[in-house]
């Protein structure tokens, strides 16, 4: 036991130390330094890094996890939804997916004759089914006979543009933008059916993922060697006449979590459809935008995003139709000069109240505010606007300075303290050292540690010289009573310095002087109820001071003492 004492203890004086060599060394000057330090790695990240990026898309999943006013999912669209239940009820006559594709013409026959606004598939129709042509020839023209399918195309890698036949001009929708090469090709999957390419309603249902691997935006188009090939969104709006976004892609303003969106089974759907006693309305699907789309895990289209690890692929298509349709997809303003100059001034600001000694109670506070305002402005954003202003890098980057300021200030403060009695050992032979005693009230006097400390960094402030001013407190009886509410005032000078002991003196006075206004500010203490008293003598500087300031303490409480004998008042 004694061992693990003794091996505590060294580590302890080992710390403090240390920490008292890094205090003497870097003193006030370490947070510019620090300030310094990060300002250098946020222009460098704003310019190339990027890694507060993930700060923000991290932040924005959890304020859209947990927004209060949440866009309803418009009732207008509709999913029908391949699911597992669909799955295992259709495999009785049609066996696993895919299933012949007249199943699927039949379907759009059926939901046709309700004069649905769209119907768009989730599905990619890639290749002919070698052993159903016939059945494929019937899903042709069944589709062939409508003005309102939508088809999905799949755009592969780019690496591998080189091995297609596919040129961007030969695709329907696609158009051309200033400078497009006209005799480069594109690796896309084009659906198999002529009534579908000739119709003319495609667009890519490509979700591309942010670095995280987190589904947050959508296309609106692509931009491959000039040419424009939109997202199956954006063909949708192009022909129902919605408004069509400016940007290449979008944030989504999620409507909630998987399975918001209205959904019907596709089997219940389409046996009901076929069946003589229908039981289903008959308008049921008139005036809707009609998704076809698996929610099914074995179908593989999973996607993880904001609000779920496992959000459907047509879920997300729903989302993006339904912000195109209301043109409320977030903004969010790349004003990456703005983020910057403002977390460069939170980070000097912070720095300059701790090299200033602003106080700790009031970094914190003014820090504390700040971060609150910050993350409330992105907050109410989200919740109010369909801007998002992502101000959560400069909060993140604001608080790692604050943190490592913080703990500096925390374990070096006996060193970076700059008072009388550090700077008597600083230097050696004799020196002059004056202390003024302030009594703030009487027994009844009531202060918490909150008023004696804006007192005290008050009083501070009215000192000319280089003056210590520290706060006794206590509850003790007798002579020792004269800690209780107590403020000591210490002056440093050499000997016979008369400049320097008439400043000194001008500094007492001007403190007799505003101190009563200072009480009144803080607290209820009356004038007459505030006592002073100084004292000076001699302090022998170097390893004596420490001594020499005990003895000049004890001599000013026991003249004071003596002082209020003869005169009580």
């Amino acid at each position: 036991m004694n061992f693990f004492a003794a091996l505590s203890y060294q580590i302890r004086r080992a710390l403090r130390l240390s920490f008292d060599w890094l205090g003497n060394r870097w003193r006030s000057s370490f947070y510019l330094y620090l300030a310094a330090i990060f300002s250098a790695l946020i222009i460098a990240d704003t310019a190339y890094l990027h890694v507060s990026a993930n700060m923000r898309q991290s932040a924005f999943d959890m304020m859209v996890r947990y927004r209060l006013n949440v866009p309803p999912a418009d009732k207008d669209i509709v999913i029908v939804d391949i699911n597992e239940a669909s799955l295992a009820a259709m495999s009785k006559d049609y066996g696993r997916w895919p299933w012949p594709r007249q199943v699927l013409g039949e379907f759009v026959e059926q939901i046709e004759q309700q004069h649905p606004k769209a119907i768009v598939f989730d599905i990619l129709f890639s290749d002919p089914d070698v052993y159903n042509a016939d059945s494929d020839a019937y899903f042709d023209a069944a589709i062939a006979k409508t003005d309102n399918t939508y088809f999905p195309m799949l755009r592969l890698a780019s690496s591998d543009d080189a091995l297609s036949e596919i040129k961007p001009g030969m695709i329907p929708g696609v158009t051309a933008l200033p400078g497009a090469q006209s005799n480069a090709t594109v690796a896309i999957v084009l659906p198999y059916f002529d009534a579908a390419l000739s119709g003319g309603r495609l667009g890519i249902h490509n979700i591309y993922a942010d670095i995280d691997g987190i589904a947050r935006q959508y296309p609106v188009y692509l931009d491959d060697y000039g040419w424009k090939i939109p997202s199956l969104p954006l063909r949708i709006a192009q022909q129902l006449g919605y408004s069509q976004p400016d940007a290449k892609q979008v944030l989504l303003n999620w409507r909630g979590p998987p399975f918001t969106y209205q959904s019907v089974s596709f089997s219940d759907v389409y046996r009901d459809l076929s069946s003589k006693l229908k039981q289903r309305k008959s308008d049921e699907f008139t005036d809707k935008i009609v998704i076809i789309g698996s929610t099914a895990p074995s179908l593989f289209d999973i996607k993880p995003t904001p609000l779920s690890r496992t959000h459907p692929g047509v879920e997300i298509l729903a989302t993006a139709i339904d912000n195109f349709k209301h043109n409320d997809f977030l903004r969010f303003p790349e004003v990456k000069i703005t983020y910057l100059l403002l977390t460069l001034a939170m980070i000097w600001a912070t720095a300059w109240g701790f090299y200033r000694n602003t106080g700790r109670d009031k970094i914190d506070r003014l820090f504390g505010a700040s971060q609150f305002i910050l993350l409330g402005i992105s907050y109410a954003s989200i919740n109010l606007t369909n801007t998002y202003i992502n101000l959560t890098g400069p909060v993140m980057l604001g608080l790692a300075y604050f943190s490592i300021a913080r703990l500096y200030d925390l374990f070096t403060s006996r060193a970076l303290r700059n008072d009388t009695v550090r700077r008597a050992q600083s230097h050696q032979g004799q020196l002059h050292g004056v202390l003024m005693l302030v009594r703030l009230g009487g027994t009844d006097a009531v202060l918490n540690d909150k008023v004696r400390e804006k007192i005290r960094l008050s009083i501070e402030r009215l000192g000319r010289t280089n003056m210590s001013v520290e706060s006794l407190q206590g509850q003790q009886d007798g002579l020792w009573d004269l800690f209780e509410n107590m403020m000591t005032i210490s002056w440093l000078c050499t000997p016979n310095d008369e400049a320097a002991l008439q400043a000194i003196q001008d500094d007492i006075a001007r403190i007799q002087q505003i101190t009563p206004d200072i009480l009144r500010k803080f607290c209820t203490v009356k004038e007459d109820d505030i006592m002073y008293f100084v004292h000076q003598g001699e302090i022998t500087g170097g390893t004596q001071a420490r001594n020499s300031w005990r003895a000049l303490f004890g001599t000013t409480l026991s003249a004071w003492q003596a002082a209020r004998k003869g005169n009580p008042t």
